[in-house]
């Protein structure tokens, strides 16, 4: 009995190794990233994430904390749908909105300073670090006058995700 045990488990993990892996290769021999999908328990975490990850940026370069914001949240929010709805990624919205004008709607009194967008398939953080390289998009996270931040998403059926990032006095 013992003896058939062996012979079984010998020949399931034989039967394991001939398996096919799960992971797609793509055509450069590297594995093909997975879909991130944002669940609703993942939704309110990453936002404190992102602050967490900026905040922890904006130390290492002496400034101040930004904390998140409600109104630059919920500006931040329609403009990731409309974006998805416009299905290009730009700073207007389908009504012609700027970042200022759609700040000004959901009732933020500050001053905003800037915004940053994105199209991706990628998490927040990779979509974070991909700002952190380009200089234009660093300097609106590393504004030495934000206080504010305002950021949201809206991700597509199909996993593609709008991010947009505001920061303001």
């Amino acid at each position: 009995m013992f003896r058939v045990f062996f012979i079984l488990l010998a020949g399931l993990l034989t039967l394991t190794a001939c398996s096919t892996p799960t992971t797609t290769i793509g055509p450069d021999g590297k594995p093909l990233p997975k879909v991130y999908r944002i669940t609703s328990g993942e939704s309110a975490k990453i936002p404190f994430r992102v602050l967490d990850s900026i905040n922890a940026l904006r130390q290492a370069s002496g400034l101040a904390p930004v904390t998140l914001d409600p109104a630059l949240n919920a500006a931040a929010a329609t403009h990731s749908r409309d974006m998805s709805i416009q299905n290009r990624p730009w700073h207007f919205g389908s009504d012609g909105s700027s970042p200022i004008d759609r700040a000004r709607r959901v009732g933020y009194t500050g001053e905003v300073l800037g915004e940053n967008i994105s199209e991706s398939y990628e998490t927040e953080l990779q979509t974070l670090a991909a700002w952190m390289e380009q200089p234009d998009t660093r300097a609106i996270i590393l504004d030495p006058n934000a206080r504010r931040l305002g950021f949201a998403w809206f991700q597509e059926p199909n996993g593609k995700i709008w991010w947009t990032l505001v920061t303001g006095t």
